[in-house]
């Protein structure tokens, strides 16, 4: 059985180490609003975007004799999983959930590894696939919390021209949605090709371009791609904030349970001690009489 002291030891470490998630708990919250705020009005942006490419994709669709490569679906011959997770751990579950779904996605779809290729963000994702042989065609490591476009812009530009190039016929981004401070879901989102560009719903506002569709097109669609890998970036890091403030919150309330165990056999312990000195005091007294 612990000592007394080795106790009390326990206990101050254990309240040090509350003072810590506590700390980083509240961090995790400041960052959270920061984050939240930003996906939230990037995503009006977003939003609107996609309404005037649709809008032109919509138009071209009906009397174009050829689609752009970008929203044409070709033959799947090989597969890219762009995967967000984080780099500093202490999220839960918020890797392991991703990592795990597209771990299962390959086994289940895919028969070899010239089938599919991986671009990750985060190192907690870069070292789960490389430590495992996946095939990665290229990573960010490290993505800042205060996250702006030109952050990614070159790591978007290159996931995009992997289909361009006719690397890979589509592209998947996999990601933590934000629900709620307290709820993500997991996402499976095709990227590219662009299909669920030409079946949108009719606009009421009618756009003039200059110098016509099909130039503003090309050069609006590699844009519009980029801007969705951002946004699911800004999406995932206020997941990730999220998931790191509950997860801190919940070692605080852990370690608050773990006190309250120790400072109870602390003094279970004490008055043990005391008893026994009591009794070694009677039994003294007893034996001079």
């Amino acid at each position: 059985m612990p000592s007394m002291r080795d106790i009390k030891e326990k206990i101050a470490s254990t309240k040090q180490m509350r003072k810590i998630t506590k700390a980083m708990q509240m961090v995790a919250a400041a960052k959270l609003n920061r984050a939240q705020s930003v996906a939230q009005d990037y995503a009006a942006y977003a939003d609107k975007l996609h309404e005037v490419v649709a809008s032109i994709a919509s138009t071209m669709s009906k009397g174009a004799s050829s689609k752009h490569p970008m929203l044409a679906a070709r033959p799947v011959k090989k597969t890219a999983y762009l995967v967000i997770t984080e780099s500093r751990g202490l999220a839960g579950a918020y890797d392991s959930t991703v990592l795990k779904y597209v771990q299962n996605l390959i086994r289940e779809k895919h028969q070899s590894k010239d089938e599919y290729t991986i671009i990750v963000t985060g190192k907690v994702g870069l070292n789960f696939f490389t430590k495992r042989g996946y095939p990665v065609a290229f990573s960010k490591a490290d993505v800042p919390d205060v996250l702006t476009f030109d952050d990614i812009l070159g790591f978007a530009k290159q996931a995009v021209s992997l289909f361009n190039k006719k690397e890979i016929d589509e592209l998947h981004l996999v990601y933590n949605h934000f629900v709620n401070a307290i709820s993500q879901t997991l996402v499976d989102k095709q990227l590219l090709p662009l299909t669920n560009l030409e079946h949108a719903p009719a606009q009421k506002v009618s756009y003039v371009y200059e110098p016509d569709e099909d130039e503003v097109l090309t050069d609006l669609l590699p844009l519009y791609a980029q801007g969705q890998i951002y946004g699911a970036l800004l999406d995932a890091k206020a997941a990730e904030q999220a998931a790191r403030m509950t997860a801190m919150r919940s070692a605080s309330d852990n370690a608050s349970d773990i006190i309250d165990h120790l400072s109870l056999s602390y003094n279970r312990a004490r008055q043990a001690a005391i008893t026994q000195e009591i009794t070694e005091i009677v039994g003294g007294a007893a034996a001079l009489e």
